[in-house]
């Protein structure tokens, strides 16, 4: 007998994610969205609502931590960028599968790291679905390329 396959499942109201096999919770992990609320809007900093898929995974046996830059690894001697909403630990990049979120992939909106963990649970992404490092890293780690991603108020 086959598997169900996986689907994660954001709730921006309750800043949760929970990874399902069909309809049984496998996971659940406190998240936080984008303090600048919900919409698909290029350069609104916004989490985006609807359909998606994982349409690629970066960071594979990278250490806990590693600072990602246009999803390339820093290295330890790397000045870090000048930014505060880094992407730390895992990438999960989503593409929006409607067309109102269609420009999801090229918004580089991701399931990622982060180094404000003590921000998790309150909306202050920058649209993104910023986690944990470790809960990032088993999600990357039991996820595949094109699993399914429904975001929802």
């Amino acid at each position: 007998m086959q598997k169900s396959p996986l689907h994660i499942h954001v709730s921006v109201h309750d800043q949760e994610l929970k990874l399902r096999r069909g309809r049984k919770i496998i996971r659940r992990y406190p998240v936080s969205t984008s303090r600048f609320g919900l919409g698909s809007e290029e350069g609104s900093h916004r989490t985006p609502l609807g359909q998606f898929r994982v349409s690629d995974k970066i960071g594979d046996a990278m250490p806990a931590g590693t600072i990602f830059v246009s999803r390339v690894p820093l290295k330890p001697d790397d000045p870090l960028p000048p930014t505060q909403d880094l992407v730390v630990s895992r990438i999960l990049w989503l593409d929006g599968l409607e067309a109102h979120n269609a420009n999801t992939r090229d918004r580089f909106i991701y399931i990622h790291g982060t180094k404000h963990e003590n921000k998790i649970g309150l909306p202050d992404s920058h649209g993104c679905i910023r986690m944990r490092n470790a809960d990032v890293i088993e999600l990357f780690d039991l996820v595949d390329v094109d699993t399914p991603v429904t975001i929802r108020e």
